[in-house]
């Protein structure tokens, strides 16, 4: 006599994991699929930051130039003066007899930013501050370098080379950047997954 048949039990669903949420807090998304390319909010914050640092530094510079001659120096305070000279290279003094490839180099670094920040530009609320000044301030030593050959250098302080507002905004930006990977990384070790931004 044959045995009666099994019955065989219904297969599970594989178990599907997903991360966060969508915007409306009713259909999750995976982590994986979430998108870190900059957004319109993102872009408008990185053009008014860069738009505003490239202004300053230009400002700047025009009212030094119109009050000081070259080489000029009025004490401010302490070991901080404004002294006007006029800088062919980078950061140093560096490449100061090839304003050709700093002016490459610049534009490569720009292009590269920009490149970075459309990709990742949602990765950190920081980023568009961090990036927009390191832009405004790179695009107008690349304007001056364009346009005279040279930039205006005038915040002076004692054993230090001098440098402009741009420099000031670029380094500014520079730490903000570090600051933000830091931020990014730490948000992505704590939840699992890749960093998410809520900006």
């Amino acid at each position: 006599m044959s045995e009666p048949a099994r019955a065989v039990p219904p297969s599970r669903p594989p178990l599907e994991v997903r991360v966060g949420s969508a915007t409306n807090a009713l259909e999750p998304i995976p982590g994986a699929q979430r998108s870190l390319a900059a957004g319109p909010a993102q872009w408008a914050a990185l053009l008014v930051i860069a738009g505003a640092a490239a202004a300053a530094d230009q400002l700047t510079k025009l009212v030094v130039a119109g009050a000081l001659e070259l080489g000029g120096s009025v004490q401010v305070l302490g070991p901080l003066s404004i002294h006007r000279v006029r800088n062919t290279g980078i950061a140093f003094g560096l490449f100061s007899d090839a304003t050709s490839v700093v002016i490459a180099l610049t534009t490569i670094a720009i292009a590269a930013l920009v490149v970075f920040f459309a990709r990742s530009g949602r990765r950190h609320p920081l980023l568009p501050v961090a990036v927009g000044l390191v832009l405004g301030g790179s695009i107008s030593n690349l304007v001056d370098r364009l346009r005279l050959g040279h930039v205006t250098d005038f915040l002076d302080f004692d054993y230090w080379p001098a440098f402009n507002l741009a420099d000031t905004f670029i380094v500014v930006g520079v730490g903000l950047l570090f600051l933000s990977f830091v931020a990014a990384d730490r948000t992505s070790a704590s939840v699992g997954t890749s960093p998410l931004s809520r900006f």
